[in-house]
């Protein structure tokens, strides 16, 4: 009896896999071949969990591997052998971890021709890796102590839509147009907190979150945004950027919906786009607001606007400044649409 329980219960574990179109032969190589140091779900077998063991070396993964958790090790290099078998790879986590430039072997990653995920945050890298393969969607490198980008390490790379570099010791020299070539699907790029004085140049047009908080930047261009026609969500808290800095229409780009500038020196409230819904503001030196200066339509034009065309601003924060409350009545009437103003 306790045999018939054993069988059902193993016909149950795999009838889900093969109905995935996982052959049966191959399901039963993938779960034989499992690393002792590791865990193969018998009802997940293209997922081998590594983490967490203490390991110094990759161990030989089964070959019909899709998900490889080997985040929180010691794992120091990562060679071409490391991953020969595991050639059908879509997402490698290797987040805390000690592995080193010098330990990434070159083309180590470019045979994984499936890998859409990669993670290696927190890991001891000083420049980002050359030779990914260009299937890859997602590039996580945040909290490394990365100080350059090669000059063509992105070329190829025609579908990274996502770029995390935050957390490194990146400069204004490494963060140029040369650099960032070859970005073009790109939607969100990170560099926060690294060591940027200026706006990063070469910025791909097809960019929509653009993220740089907790840098030196203290001024931002006239028209750097003509570049960016999609840009959307523009984070720069924590920064230097005064108002002397910071052109009045910088920001009057139509597609920004998000605007966070918080814990920087403005003294005054740049202009505020009609489609922008959220604006963070505070933590500055802005002793007041005065709807004639921030708003976006004539007051003359506001007496023929329509909830549906008025400005779209929803959320305005600007406490940790020197206003005084109340909010002038010019603003209320201008940004109709406003749910909350915390001052």
């Amino acid at each position: 009896m306790a045999l018939l329980l054993s069988l059902f219960c193993i016909l149950c574990l795999v009838g889900p896999v093969l109905g995935q179109d996982m052959p049966y032969e191959d399901y039963m190589a993938q779960i034989q071949a499992c690393p002792r140091e590791c865990r193969c779900p018998p009802n997940f077998p293209n997922a081998v969990y590594c983490d967490n063991k203490g390991l110094k070396v990759i161990p030989k993964i089964p070959p019909y591997t899709w998900y490889l958790y080997l985040q929180n090790n010691v794992i120091e290099a990562f060679s071409a052998d490391s991953l020969r078998n595991a050639t059908q790879l879509r997402w490698l986590n290797l987040n805390h971890n000690k592995i080193t430039s010098e330990g990434l072997e070159g083309g180590a990653l470019n045979k994984m021709s499936h890998l859409v995920h990669l993670y290696m945050d927190d890991n001891l890298l000083s420049a980002v890796p050359s030779d990914l393969p260009s299937s890859l969607e997602q590039l996580r490198l945040s909290r490394n102590r990365i100080s350059k980008i090669p000059a063509g390490v992105f070329s190829g790379l025609d579908r990274l839509s996502l770029l995390d570099l935050q957390g490194n010791k990146l400069m204004d020299d490494a963060v140029t147009e040369v650099s960032l070539k070859g970005l073009n699907s790109l939607v969100q790029i990170n560099l926060a907190k690294n060591q940027l004085s200026n706006m990063p140049l070469g910025l791909p047009p097809t960019t929509t979150q653009l993220f740089l908080d907790g840098n030196n930047i203290e001024k931002i261009p006239a028209g750097y945004f003509k570049g960016l026609p999609k840009v959307a969500f523009l984070r720069l808290n924590r920064n230097k950027l005064g108002s002397g800095g910071v052109p009045k229409d910088v920001f009057n780009i139509s597609s920004i919906l998000d605007l966070q500038l918080s814990h920087n020196q403005l003294t005054e409230v740049p202009l505020i786009p009609a489609g922008l819904e959220h604006l963070l503001l505070d933590h500055n030196k802005i002793k007041s607001v005065n709807g004639s200066d921030v708003c976006p339509v004539s007051s003359e034009a506001l007496d023929d606007y329509v909830n549906e065309s008025a400005p779209r601003l929803r959320y305005l924060r600007l406490d940790g400044n020197e206003i005084k409350p109340p909010i002038p009545r010019d603003v209320i009437l201008c940004f109709r649409l406003l749910r909350s103003i915390v001052i």
